[in-house]
């Protein structure tokens, strides 16, 4: 059993309730974004900063890479997220709204929503197992979409 699979399997096993699963169909990609957002927000200094590299971009080509070393197309899927989160805070910065206040207010919002979600489940999350799970989460995301269009991640 490839690696990608047996760590969807064990995040699946906490992930049954469909109420839990809905939850984690909103949190899962919001958390992904404003972790971003946040790493995003943290300055640069001037050598960076003049290229409009942020802590994020950097953090994102390790993040990646692990993601392709554990299946391709979840490695491109998560390119595309990462991309479109990208977009999604060029745009707040565009609109003046604070990156890193918009972050963490979503940041609290959404894990809280998802620990109602492993309350309902009866389960506790899965990074408290493995920390790993922490970036789990989004693949398992895009594996229900990617297996709507008959993709196999």
């Amino acid at each position: 059993m490839r690696q990608i699979d047996k760590l969807l399997h064990q995040y699946g096993e906490s992930h049954q309730n469909s109420t839990n699963v809905w939850i984690h169909g909103i949190a899962v990609p919001s958390i992904f974004f404003v972790t971003i957002g946040l790493i995003y927000a943290i300055p640069v200094p001037d050598m960076l900063a003049k290229f409009n590299v942020t802590f994020a971009h950097i953090l994102a080509i390790p993040m990646l890479m692990y993601y392709f070393k554990l299946s391709g197309p979840i490695g491109a899927a998560m390119t595309l997220l990462t991309i479109g989160v990208f977009l999604g805070i060029t745009a707040l910065e565009q609109a003046g709204i604070s990156i890193w206040q918009f972050s963490i207010a979503l940041f609290v919002i959404m894990w809280v929503l998802q620990f109602v979600g492993h309350k309902i489940e009866g389960k506790k999350p899965s990074f408290f197992e493995d920390v790993r799970f922490l970036l789990v989460g989004p693949a398992w995301w895009w594996m229900h979409l990617l297996r709507r269009f008959n993709i196999q991640p």
